[in-house]
């Protein structure tokens, strides 16, 4: 069953991005060095405070990463048109279920308003996608300072997992398989104490 599950996800992955140049990777992002890499990449927010943020979701209200102080978080940069988000995402939803009660949340933060330079014309895309693909935890706008602030966010979906004290403890860019984003999860669940 799990084989024809993950033969299914790569098919999947094969059906989005198609035949890719020699300069991409499988994952959809540029052949940039990933965490875990021999050329030992980590992100330079790795140790450190996450930037705190305040940003707007589907309902217009603000909402503060420093309000989940105690909790771990998983920040998710995606886009409505990024093929692997899509992929990504129903994992996120099925891991939020999984491990919401252990003191994990996520927020999925949408870059589809620094596309088009109009948070107006993005709400209703973004949230009519949120809808039709049953997202469960917030989704957030990104602000040109926010995107500077986590690094400039050169492919997506990139992903930062945050401990309860506030640390980045992982980051991935582009699609990671899933058993490498619920070690992340696990392990910022496990970092910086208890709520």
């Amino acid at each position: 069953r799990a084989r024809k599950q993950a033969q299914a996800q790569a098919q999947a992955i094969d059906a989005v991005l198609g035949s890719q140049p020699a300069s991409e990777s499988a994952n959809g992002a540029a052949a940039a060095p990933q965490p875990g890499d021999e050329t030992g990449y980590v992100s330079p927010l790795q140790g450190k405070l996450a930037p705190n943020f305040t940003l707007v979701n589907l309902q217009g209200k603000k909402v503060s990463l420093s309000s989940y102080k105690g909790k771990a978080v998983v920040v998710d940069f995606w886009a409505t048109w990024c093929g692997p988000c899509k992929l990504e995402i129903p994992w996120f939803e099925q891991l939020h279920d999984q491990y919401a009660a252990q003191g994990l949340e996520i927020l999925g933060v949408s870059t589809d308003p620094l596309d088009s330079g109009d948070l107006a014309k993005a709400t209703p895309m973004v949230a009519k996608f949120a809808s039709g693909i049953h997202m469960n935890y917030p989704v957030l706008f990104a602000t040109d300072q926010v995107s500077k602030a986590y690094g400039g966010l050169d492919a997506l979906p990139t992903t930062f997992f945050i401990d309860r004290s506030g640390k980045v403890i992982a980051s991935t860019v582009g699609l990671a398989p899933r058993d490498e984003i619920e070690a992340n999860i696990k392990k910022a669940l496990a970092s910086g104490g208890h709520a």
